[in-house]
């Protein structure tokens, strides 16, 4: 079901709209010395694990304030869909590398979205001998998969209610935490773009089958009137993009069908065709591909074709 979404967009999007609030609902601690109105987003920055020969580019880099003071902190945050082994020692590297280009205190954080495992993520990386222990280097984690929906009903966070949908959720659930992250989010009379960042990460992350529509509607009557009114608005919004979306993608579809038909003709016709032509034929515009589809009985051999081809570029 989410094999297609793009998660990293999704949560960096969510997150860095709502940086604060997030910072307020998970660490409130850090609250408590941060100039909440000083945050800038730093460029990404790009690492070679040379271990893995892979490369990475940092999610989130915040540079902050201390309440009260001219210094700054960097928050580092990393927003991680699967579960990697030495995922622990790349946020150390994150770290090290972040240290010595900024020489400022770091604040790293994870939040981790995967469903499965459930176990609880390591939250430090640590090297030891012995004899003596060389480095402990701690960061701060938001396991999704181990909170419960139910805990952050009633906080009047934004992010909350986004993130009800990646949390502990059983099958038979699934309907009433849609309409609560909905009925939440009514609540906090967003602007309009931030209320349809929230309700498309919620649509994506809980979209339901035929059954559980039934009782999503069902959970949604139970509400009060003007929040029901909300829920209806935001539904009717998903419905009318849905459409939207499946009249353009039947519209390619189409014209993709249209252009290997084509395609079909011209082989039987003049026999096989040089993978280049097929290319320059499949990137046609629909109202060339129906003119070749005029012309294509005119033809006798692939010379034939690739005049005509070459007519469209003359």
């Amino acid at each position: 079901m989410t094999n297609n979404i793009d998660h990293d967009r999704l949560f960096k999007e969510l997150i860095s709209t709502f940086f604060v609030e997030f910072i307020e609902l998970f660490f409130p601690q850090l609250m408590d010395y941060l100039d909440r109105d000083s945050n800038t987003f730093l460029d990404k920055e790009v690492f070679t694990d040379v271990t893995e020969g892979e490369r990475y580019e940092s999610d989130l880099v915040a540079q902050v304030k201390f309440r009260g003071k001219e210094s700054f902190f960097l928050i580092h945050l990393e927003a991680q869909e699967s579960s990697r082994k030495w995922f622990n020692r790349r946020m150390f590297t994150y770290f090290a590398r972040f240290h010595e280009k900024f020489v400022l205190p770091i604040y790293p954080i994870v939040i981790f979205s995967y469903s499965k495992p459930k176990r609880e993520a390591i939250s430090q990386y640590v090297v030891d001998f012995p004899d003596f222990k060389v480095l402990e280097f701690n960061y701060q984690v938001v396991q999704l998969n181990r909170l419960n929906w139910r805990d952050f009903l009633n906080q009047p966070n934004p992010v909350a209610s986004a993130l009800m949908a990646k949390m502990n959720i059983a099958e038979k659930e699934r309907a009433k935490v849609k309409a609560e992250c909905l009925r939440l989010l009514i609540t906090l009379r967003l602007n309009p773009a931030k209320m349809q960042l929230i309700s498309g990460f919620i649509d994506t992350y809980l979209n339901l089958n035929p059954v559980e529509e039934i009782q999503f509607q069902e959970e949604i009557s139970t509400f009060s009137q003007p929040v029901q009114e909300g829920v209806m608005q935001i539904t009717t919004s998903w419905m009318r993009q849905g459409i939207e979306q499946g009249i353009e993608q039947g519209i390619e579809q189409g014209i993709e069908r249209e252009k290997t038909l084509i395609l079909r003709q011209l082989k039987r016709k003049l026999g096989e065709i040089n993978p280049l032509l097929e290319t320059q034929i499949m990137e046609l515009s629909i109202d060339d591909v129906e003119v070749l589809g005029e012309a294509l009985f005119d033809f006798s051999t692939v010379e034939d074709l690739i005049n005509w081809l070459n007519t469209l570029t003359a």
